[in-house]
């Protein structure tokens, strides 16, 4: 299970595989999802404020009976009930039950209130004193790395993006400026063209891919994410496939292989976006036929 670590520009290390407590709601459910999780053998854990389960996932990671330092937690500023960051970041541990969080993002730019470099020293305060070990960001852009980039004293450790075949080619550009600038990208909802948008051109490739190694769709996509050297954060409340997504680490594609992925998924991203366009189109003659047909029908009236 070579997931191994990534070195981080604040010179800490982080597993690249991540266990995701995101859509599991509060309760008993994450609690045991996130102990089934770490006791097959993740150690990060990633959740956010915005997921309502801080505490829980806290809960079981302390009941885990692991060390502090066994176990990376990472949480994200979400802006939840209007709350600044250095009170959500005190909220979080307090929830997680830690003095500190490996790594604390923020969750989304348009939550960089009143604005990114403004918000980004907000987040390098609380490095400075000591309530995280490392920063970072969710869901930006180029655009918005430049500007955060642009008035940091600390550079953010990592981006988490949405990062699957179908948006490769939107996303890689911000894959590359990261790199550029020496920020670990982790990728999540990886697993889309399986759970979402199957039966697209990916299939096929993942599938021959996958009939060759003798592994499932989902550890090929896995193994594609880890390729494109980013860190893969995923979920599953079934124990057997907690097991393939570690055992995924072991696989190594040919480059032939990640480039029909890549093809592939560009392919399914155009097709994508010829559809919205042509439901958008439809939806515009449709409103104007009715607007057409209401105005014979007043015109008649009258």
């Amino acid at each position: 299970m070579p997931w191994d670590t990534v070195k981080l520009n604040s010179g800490y290390k982080m597993p690249t595989i991540a266990f995701g407590t995101w859509k599991m709601g509060n309760g008993d459910g994450p609690i045991s999802q996130v102990d089934q999780a770490i006791n097959v053998g993740f150690s990060h854990i990633d959740t956010a404020q915005a997921y309502r389960n801080e505490a829980e996932a806290g809960q079981a990671i302390r009941d885990s009976g692991l060390k502090r330092e066994e176990i990376f937690i990472t949480t994200k500023y979400s802006g939840l009930n209007g709350l600044d960051i250095k009170t959500s970041i005190h909220d979080s541990l307090k929830n997680l039950g830690v003095s500190y969080v490996d790594l604390y993002l923020i969750h989304h730019p348009s939550l960089a209130v009143p604005d990114i470099p403004t918000s980004w020293k907000q987040m390098e305060e609380l490095k400075k004193e000591g309530l995280v070990k490392s920063i970072g960001v969710s869901n930006f852009g180029v655009d918005d790395l430049a500007k955060l980039l642009a008035a940091a004293e600390i550079k953010p450790a990592a981006n988490q993006i949405l990062l699957h075949p179908y948006v490769y080619t939107t996303q890689a550009p911000i894959i590359e400026y990261a790199k550029a600038h020496d920020i670990v990208i982790e990728g999540y909802s990886s697993l889309i063209p399986i759970t979402q948008r199957p039966g697209g051109p990916v299939d096929a490739p993942v599938n021959n891919i996958a009939s060759r190694l003798g592994v499932t769709p989902d550890q090929v996509l896995m193994a594609w994410v880890k390729a494109k050297g980013a860190v893969v954060v995923t979920t599953s409340s079934k124990k057997s496939r907690l097991e393939g997504y570690l055992n995924a680490g072991d696989l190594t594609l040919t480059e032939e292989e990640i480039l029909s992925i890549d093809v592939a998924g560009a392919e399914g991203e155009k097709m994508h976006a010829a559809k919205k366009a042509f439901r958008k189109g439809t939806l515009v003659i449709l409103g104007c036929a009715a607007l057409l047909g209401f105005y014979n029908y007043v015109s008649g009236a009258c």
